[in-house]
């Protein structure tokens, strides 16, 4: 048979491990929060990158094998 003296170490601990369990589950949620706000900054300047290049191309766009000599 447990006694209260017994159980009160044990909730103790238990109480201490949600406490930090708490803890690392806003920290962990709190990092995550900012990778997001960072992916969705570089899909931003990765979708203006895209449509500068885009724009500055010529309508003829050539291919790299236009640029090899003719000996090749």
């Amino acid at each position: 048979m447990t006694t209260p003296r017994d159980v009160e170490p044990r909730l103790a601990e238990i109480e201490a491990k949600l406490a930090f369990a708490e803890d690392l589950i806003e920290t962990l949620n709190k990092t995550v929060f900012r990778q997001q706000e960072q992916l969705d900054l570089l899909q931003d300047q990765l979708r203006l990158l895209y449509l500068r290049l885009q724009e500055s191309q010529p309508e003829d766009r050539r291919s790299p094998r236009d640029d090899i000599p003719p000996h090749y």
